[in-house]
């Protein structure tokens, strides 16, 4: 059961209400990464990974590193670095029984996005791994993507948020603090705000790579 009333179910129906994309639209997509991609990609330090696994079960992983980070080894393959985090492994879970990937690539500042979609492997080359190197540290693992296709996303999204903007921006002393939401969710004793606080720096501080 859900709240919602009026759910659609086929394509003609929402086609109906959203109508038709314009003939650029469906000629933009090629099925490789051309020179502007990856000029697009190496300008790029942040990029949402979606994932699911068999069951159709989703998740969306932010990752961020310095401009060129990601690693394009060709016009259909590229890695991204699998540097140490909260050990989840949420994504590469996924790719192990779901290798469909979906990536959008972000540059500061710039409204348009890049959409890449391809089939995903968590790779462990040691040659590759190496060309990603930051601060004398190799990343653990890598997601290899071949790629299928890739698109620029229109500004839309951006220019609705103004998420680039400054003057948008909510001030520091209206933000959640995150202390006290992992404290409220994680519901024990043993991690009190201040602990949680703790360890958000230490990890910030000591295990970025």
């Amino acid at each position: 059961m859900t709240p919602f009333k009026h759910v659609l179910s086929t394509e003609d129906e929402i086609r109906q209400i959203v109508g038709y994309p314009s003939e650029v639209v469906q000629k933009k997509t090629i099925q490789e990464l051309d020179h502007h991609c990856r000029t697009f990609i190496s300008l790029s330090p942040l990029l949402f990974m979606a994932t699911s696994d068999v069951q159709g079960y989703c998740d969306v992983s932010p990752r961020g590193d310095s401009p060129g980070s990601v690693y394009v080894m060709d016009n259909k393959h590229l890695v991204i670095p699998e540097r140490p985090g909260n050990r989840r492994i949420d994504s590469l879970r996924n790719i192990l029984s779901n290798p469909r990937v979906g990536l959008i690539f972000l540059i500061p500042g710039l409204e348009e996005t890049l959409r890449v979609n391809g089939e995903a492997f968590v790779i462990k080359d040691e040659d590759i791994l190496e060309q990603m190197t930051v601060k004398d540290k190799k990343p653990v693992l890598g997601i290899g993507v071949r790629v299928e296709e890739a698109f620029i996303h229109c500004a839309k999204a951006f220019k609705r948020s103004g998420a680039w903007h400054k003057d948008t921006w909510v001030d520091e002393c209206e933000l959640p603090s995150i202390p006290h939401m992992i404290t409220a969710h994680v519901k024990s004793d043993s991690f009190t705000v201040d602990v949680i606080r703790k360890g958000l720096q230490d990890s910030y501080e000591k295990r970025l790579y």
